[in-house]
């Protein structure tokens, strides 16, 4: 990367980190991908019970190895059959760590995150010990209005194409609301396949630590 660039994007990442901090929440900041499992290594500890949400930017960031150590009790989801996987969005409610992306981070600080089954942001808002969210740089957003475009626009399409869900927005390429000039946030197509049903906006926290953010100063995930 150019390194002009690169200081205006750290500049905005520390930015970002300060407000996160002032809403209760930790920050770290990874140079790149590599620099990830360090991170969370420094975040669990031996013996825990760690289990994650659907994330592409967990497996660009090559954690596998690290949570498959005989250190710690990891529950694969990647592994498990689909009865067993359904077990585990119960179970993730009383793990000590919780590893996710995030749909989007707002310059102020503010995590936004959108759900078909609503297993990952239901255990972000609560339940497991310890939530590590870890987003690349280019989940930054200005504002809500620009997470919730992000999301309609940059991240449900393609993991639509991934889950082969049978969507607008897979077919088209961004979600059918964006064409409505009086849109609203929970606006989107009537398919049974939609993964767009819940949403969760993780603000000011009141416990203070409970959530890690580890952004990463490289493009990562959807």
């Amino acid at each position: 990367m150019d390194n002009n660039k690169k200081t205006i994007i750290e500049k905005r990442i520390m930015n970002v980190g300060e407000k996160l901090r002032r809403n209760n929440m930790e920050f770290y900041y990874a140079e790149n991908r590599s620099d990830v499992a360090d991170i969370v290594k420094s975040l669990i500890n031996k013996g825990d019970v760690i289990t994650n949400g659907g994330t592409m930017t967990m497996a660009e960031c090559g954690l596998s190895e690290l949570l498959s150590s005989p250190d710690y009790n990891y529950l694969d989801r990647s592994k498990m059959t689909p009865e067993e996987v359904k077990e585990l969005y119960i179970k993730a409610f009383s793990a000590d760590v919780y590893i996710s992306s995030s749909n989007a981070v707002t310059e102020d600080g503010v995590l936004y995150n959108v759900d078909g089954n609503s297993n990952r942001i239901a255990a972000i808002a609560y339940g497991p010990k310890s939530v590590i969210i870890i987003a690349g740089y280019n989940k930054i957003v200005k504002d809500l209005t620009e997470a919730e475009i992000r999301v309609k626009r940059e991240a449900a399409p393609p993991n639509c194409v991934r889950l082969d869900c049978d969507t607008y927005c897979k077919e088209k390429g961004e979600c059918v609301s964006l064409s409505k000039a009086d849109r609203q946030m929970s606006d989107g197509c009537g398919g049974d396949g939609r993964i767009c049903c819940n949403y969760l906006i993780s603000a000011h926290q009141r416990h203070k630590g409970r959530i890690k953010v580890i952004i990463v100063g490289e493009e990562l995930g959807y």
